[in-house]
C-alpha cells in the first residue's frame, strides 16, 4: 500500500463536488460519479481524458506517493500528521484557474502562492523519515533520463523530482491531451469550473491519501485540520 500527503478541499466544498463530477469519481468515498453533459464533448471522451487523474482523485500533491519505511507504521504516520497539521496556520490561495501544463490541464494558482510552496516543502522534509527509499527499479520507471540535474537530485534525495525549487502546485484535471483537442477540452473545463473559481481556495487541512491495492485508485484516508483546535480560522 502506498500513501500520499496532499491538499484537497473538504467533501462539502463546491469545488470538490464539481471536480468529482468532472473526473467521474469522488476522492473521499471512492464512488464513481456520472460526468456532466457538456456541449461539444461526449461522456466517453470526458472519461478518456480524465482516466489518469480519476485514479488519483481530485488533489494537489504535497508529498508524492510512497511506501512506508520498514521501521514505521500507519498509526505513527497518522499521529504525526495530526501533530504536524496542528502546528500550521490555515491560509487562502487568492484565486485559481484552469491552465495548460505541457500537454495536460490542471487547476493552478492564478499568481504564485508562497504559502502553498512553503507547505509543500515542509511536508516533503518533515515526513521523509516515513518514506521507504526508492528501489533501483522504481528509479528506472521514473523516466529519469528526461530529468534535469536538480530534478534527478531530488529524485534520489526525496523520492520525487518535482519538489523544493522544482515544485509547482497543481490539481490535475486531465491526462495528456492531443494538440488538436486542446481548445475543445479547455472550453469544456471552463464551462464546468468557472462558476466555482470565483472565490479564494481555503487551505485548512492536509489529507492522507492511500492507494487501494497495487495500481488501484487513491482515496482520502483522513483529513487533518490545520491550526490549533481552539482557534482555527483562515489567515
Amino acid at each position: 500500500m502506498r500513501y500520499a500527503i496532499c491538499f484537497t478541499p473538504a467533501p462539502s466544498d463546491p469545488l470538490t463536488q464539481v471536480a468529482a463530477n468532472w473526473l467521474g469519481r469522488n476522492v473521499f468515498s471512492g464512488e464513481m460519479v456520472e460526468p456532466p453533459a457538456i456541449r461539444g464533448i461526449g461522456i466517453h471522451e470526458i472519461a478518456f481524458h480524465t482516466a489518469v487523474p480519476r485514479r488519483y482523485g481530485f488533489h494537489g500533491v504535497l508529498k508524492a506517493p510512497f511506501y512506508l519505511a520498514p521501521d514505521v507504521s500507519e498509526s505513527q504516520l497518522l499521529r504525526e500528521m495530526m501533530r504536524f497539521s496542528g502546528s500550521l496556520q490555515p491560509f487562502l490561495i487568492p484565486s485559481i484557474e484552469v491552465a495548460r501544463l505541457r500537454n495536460y490541464f490542471s487547476l493552478v494558482p492564478s499568481v504564485p502562492c508562497d504559502h502553498i510552496h512553503y507547505l509543500a516543502s515542509a511536508v516533503v522534509q518533515h515526513f521523509d523519515r516515513f518514506r521507504a527509499p526508492l528501489s533501483e527499479a522504481e528509479i528506472e520507471r521514473s523516466d529519469s533520463d528526461g530529468l534535469s540535474a536538480a530534478q534527478f537530485a531530488n529524485l534520489y534525495r526525496w523520492g520525487y523530482p518535482y519538489v523544493m525549487d522544482e515544485f509547482r502546485f497543481h490539481m490535475p484535471l486531465t491526462g495528456p491531451v492531443n494538440l488538436v483537442d486542446m481548445p475543445r477540452i479547455e472550453q469544456a473545463l471552463s464551462s464546468v469550473f468557472d462558476a466555482v473559481l470565483a472565490e479564494p481556495v481555503a487551505v485548512a487541512n492536509i489529507a492522507l491519501m492511500i492507494e487501494e491495492g497495487t495500481g488501484g485508485p487513491f482515496r482520502v484516508h483522513s483529513l487533518h485540520p490545520m491550526g490549533k483546535v481552539s482557534a482555527r480560522k483562515i489567515a
